[in-house]
Parts: structure tokens; C-alpha cells; sequence
């Protein structure tokens, strides 16, 4: 009888197993790393257009707590920038500044509708008019052109006109007021996509304006993905704490199990 000696090739077998094991393990933990970062990160906005859309889900009031967690300052504007009509939106700041100034040049403002004109989808027409509380900076016509080029809104650290045709197209505006006045001959062009000072805040081109019924916030580029985090969920919880106070009668029993006031 032939007897053959097995052990050798046992142990070649057993090595060849043990190590195709482990490169089958090494394989599997590489595409889960590979394919759970991106899942990781699904929920962070992964271009422009998506955290703007973002910051339109979230209310301003969160916004402005989230910036001031974040930041440690202040950055919403008064309780004189109000809407001419109920709306909400959110873009990225496109500057203006008019200065004070009699002239008799008729193109003392064509820096304006240059300035519109360069607007892209989701802007924010963020004019300061100085010392222009009772100064029209906007009307039907420019609130026209920035609705056809797609604007978010417009914030105007000064008076608004034409507000009927304004409600009429659609086109939401955050103003001090709203007065029948004119700029022309009393104002002359300052610059556009410039550092301004909006009704308090200080405002780069770029930023994240967000409005809505709570008034006006304003977020600098550099921390958007952050205050965003921050505002959204801020937002969760007090959304969640509505049916805790309906149920239990009690907010103190709401912000006990949230935490959120």
C-alpha cells in the first residue's frame, strides 16, 4: 500500500487560505471606506447652489443664534428691515453703496444697472443708500431686472418704490421703508461688490444673506458650513419640542427632554 505524506501540502493550503483571508478582508475594509466617506458626508452641501438651498429650509431666527454661537457677534439686521410683502429667501450678497451727493450728471447711478446686470442666479441685491431712510434705492424697474436674472431678493439699507408692481411680479425686498422718492440727482454711485455696512451688519460680497418673516441675517462665507450645521439643528429641536409642549401642557418639560429654548 502507498502511503502518501500529506502535511506539507496541508500547510501550503492553510497558508495560501490564511493569506487570501486577509486580502479579502483588507479589500472589504477599503471599499467601505471608500464608500462611506461620501455617505459620511451626503449631508453637507457639495456646491453653492446646494447650501444656498439649504439656508432656505432654515429659519433665520436659528441663523441668527447659530451665528452668534459661532461668531460670538450680532450679525442680524434691525427691526426696521422689514418685507414689503411676506416672502423668505436666501443668496449670496451682490453689493451696492450710493453716497450722498447733488449733481446734475445723468450718469451719477449707471454704476446700478451695470452692477444688476452682472447679477447670477441666487444674488442678493444688498444696497446701502447713507443716510437714505426716506430715499427710494429700488423700484418696479430694477426689482424687474433682478427678477430675470433670477435674483433671491433684495435688501435695502434705505426706502423702496413701485411696491404694488414689486408685489405684483413677485419680487421680495427688505427695506426701512417705503417712500415715493428718488435717488436721481440726489445720489451718486459708490462701488458694487464692495465691503458695506447694511443697516448695522457688515456685509462682503459673497456672504449668505437669509431672510424671512424674523427679518435679516447675515453669514460670512468662511463659517456658512458651520452656522448652517448649527442653525439646522437648532431647528430640529425646537420643531421636535411643538409636540412635546402640546402633549405633556409644559415648556418646561419641552426644553428638560430637548434642551432648546
Amino acid at each position: 500500500m502507498r502511503i502518501f505524506n500529506r502535511g506539507p501540502n496541508r500547510s501550503r493550503r492553510n497558508a495560501t487560505l490564511i493569506w487570501l483571508a486577509v486580502f479579502l478582508v483588507a479589500s472589504v475594509c477599503l471599499i467601505w471606506k471608500f464608500h462611506t466617506v461620501p455617505a459620511q458626508a451626503a449631508g453637507a452641501p457639495k456646491d453653492n447652489a446646494s447650501l444656498v438651498d439649504a439656508f432656505r429650509h432654515v429659519e433665520v431666527a436659528s441663523v441668527s443664534d447659530a451665528l452668534e454661537q459661532v461668531t460670538g457677534k450680532k450679525m442680524y439686521m434691525s427691526h426696521r428691515m422689514r418685507p414689503i410683502f411676506p416672502s423668505r429667501f436666501a443668496g449670496f450678497a451682490l453689493t451696492v453703496r450710493l453716497k450722498k451727493e447733488e449733481n446734475d450728471d445723468p450718469t451719477a447711478l449707471n454704476g446700478i444697472l451695470s452692477a444688476i446686470d452682472m447679477g447670477q442666479k441666487d444674488s442678493v441685491y444688498v444696497m446701502v443708500v447713507d443716510d437714505g431712510v426716506d430715499i427710494a434705492g429700488m423700484g418696479g424697474l430694477m426689482g424687474t431686472a433682478m427678477l430675470s436674472r433670477n435674483y433671491a431678493g433684495a435688501v435695502i439699507d434705505g426706502g423702496v418704490r413701485d411696491v404694488a408692481y414689486l408685489q405684483k411680479i413677485g419680487f421680495p425686498v427688505f427695506a426701512l421703508g417705503i417712500v415715493p422718492s428718488t435717488s436721481v440727482h440726489h445720489y451718486r454711485f459708490a462701488g458694487s461688490n464692495i465691503p458695506v455696512v447694511c443697516d448695522g451688519v457688515a456685509v462682503n460680497p459673497g456672504d449668505i444673506v437669509v431672510a424671512d418673516a424674523d427679518g435679516v441675517a447675515v453669514v460670512p462665507q468662511g463659517v456658512s458650513e458651520k452656522v448652517l450645521a448649527v442653525a439646522q439643528e437648532m431647528d430640529y429641536k425646537e420643531h421636535s419640542m411643538y409636540a412635546i409642549i402640546e402633549k405633556t401642557k409644559s415648556i418646561v418639560e419641552a426644553v428638560k427632554q430637548v434642551g432648546r429654548l
